[in-house]
């Protein structure tokens, strides 16, 4: 039988704290090789208003564990301007309606086992997300949130980010008066919080310990002149990305459950093997190192002919040449030492690491 299980179900019984506990457990598995994903797909198709686009998207995955599922959205999509902020608005039918279906289906017998809106249950699971990055990436004693944005993506990590530090105050703008107040009332009363309602967005980031950009914008709200040394970010919407100055900031980044502490690159460095792999630097001519690439090759026989190329260049050192440089001699090495094949591994927003 297929259950067809709705919003107000999923609000009934689903907790942040089971959604984190099981993003968690999905992203070990993923880095175990026991559950796959593939990420979100669009696709764009013009309609008879020129000024809104038809937009069809996915995602899906599945485990071991025996289940697998696909979310599915249809919207209609436009952009809107009010004064120097811009939206990306979205709405199925009419404004104000939306449709997002999960299906999900046994891996053993193939059977549809359930058919669920995604609407409370997507807010939940972007909001976990950014909890489960708070919990392994910022500071232990972060108790000062700045928040952009009063929505429902609002609600959601507000509710993630006490699962996991004891938060003790809210910083919140957003750019219509009554909504940050209501907002910041109910945080008030919902968690206890010392509650400060910014009339300017620069506000929020005074002493904020973590500062989360959760909004529709349609282009970057974060501004990084602001941010401490120390902040944490979460970035929901905005373009996708925060704007260039957080971006030349930042220097840890969790991404699919993979936390890049001080120990998990202590144990990098510790299990560098000088007889396998190769290691390259370059050296200033104080002897400092300033770049430094790291090829290599498989354990696997049946992948003998396979290596992977790494580079990482300190920030002042960056834009002339050495990680390039590093990459023509890690190809010519592994040429000469057989290797057919040369695996990069890089974010979409490592432009440096994509032009290489």
């Amino acid at each position: 039988m297929t259950w067809i299980i709705n919003n107000q179900d999923v609000e009934r019984i689903l907790t942040m704290r089971d959604t984190m506990a099981a993003l968690e457990e999905s992203y070990t598995n993923l880095a175990r090789g026991e559950a796959v994903c593939r990420p979100r797909i669009d696709i764009a198709i013009p309609t008879r208003d020129p000024a809104k686009l038809y937009r069809w998207g996915t995602m899906e995955g599945g485990s071991t564990s025996g289940y697998f599922a696909i979310r599915m959205k249809s919207d209609i999509v436009f952009t809107q301007t009010k004064g120097d902020v811009i939206t990306e608005e979205k709405y199925c039918t009419q404004p104000g309606l939306f449709c997002g279906l999960i299906l999900l289906t046994s891996i053993e017998t193939g059977e549809p086992l359930a058919i669920i809106n995604d609407g409370v249950l997507q807010h939940m699971r972007v909001g976990a997300d950014g909890g489960i990055g708070v919990k392994y990436m910022a500071r232990r004693d972060a108790e000062v949130v700045g928040m952009l944005g009063s929505g429902g993506m609002a609600r959601a990590h507000m509710e993630a980010f006490t699962q996991v530090r004891n938060i003790k105050r809210l910083q919140i703008f957003s750019p219509t008066k009554a909504n940050r107040e209501r907002f910041g009332e109910d945080m008030a009363q919902t968690y206890g919080l010392e509650v400060q309602i910014c009339d300017r967005p620069e506000d929020v980031y005074r002493g904020a310990h973590i500062i989360a950009g959760l909004t529709d914008s349609a282009i970057p709200v974060l501004d990084g002149q602001y941010l401490e040394p120390g902040c944490h970010i979460v970035n929901i919407g905005g373009g996708g990305q925060p704007d260039a100055v957080s971006m030349s900031r930042v220097d840890r980044y969790l991404r699919f459950g993979y936390s890049a502490s001080d120990e998990m690159i202590e144990r990098y460095v510790a299990g560098l093997n000088f007889e396998r792999d190769e290691i390259f630097g370059i050296y200033n001519r104080r002897l400092e190192l300033i770049a430094m690439a790291h090829m290599a090759f498989s354990l696997e026989t049946d992948f003998s002919s396979c290596a992977e190329f790494g580079v990482s260049v300190l920030a002042h050192a960056r834009g002339r040449g050495y990680g390039a440089s590093l990459f023509d001699r890690a190809v010519m090495h592994a040429r000469n030492e057989g290797a057919e094949m040369m695996f990069i591994h890089a974010l979409s927003e490592n432009t440096a690491m994509l032009n290489i």
